[in-house]
């Protein structure tokens, strides 16, 4: 299992538009990805559930990835969340 800590700095939050590119970023691999916020944890294949959590801007949110492809898929969510000005 693999995992990683972001620092959520968009002013807006994981909003509509980048939880669709995190979402679709992490559909690409088979690995079970999860998205962990205040003590809450969601598929992050899921639109809905990531919708659901409201991330706002200044939250802290651990993903994780658990399968045969995990490391490649953190990797690649992290350039997401990088890309998407989510974090840092």
């Amino acid at each position: 299992m693999e995992k990683k800590d972001f620092h959520v700095i968009a002013e807006t939050g994981i909003h509509a538009r980048p939880a669709t590119m995190l979402v679709q970023t992490a559909s690409k691999f088979n690995s079970d990805i999860n998205l962990e916020y205040s003590g809450k944890t969601v598929n992050l294949k899921s639109i809905m559930g990531v919708m659901s959590l409201g991330v706002g801007q200044g939250a802290d949110v651990t993903i994780s990835a658990d399968g045969e492809d995990a490391s490649e898929a953190i990797k690649a969510i992290s350039e997401t969340m990088t890309k998407e000005g989510l974090s840092e």
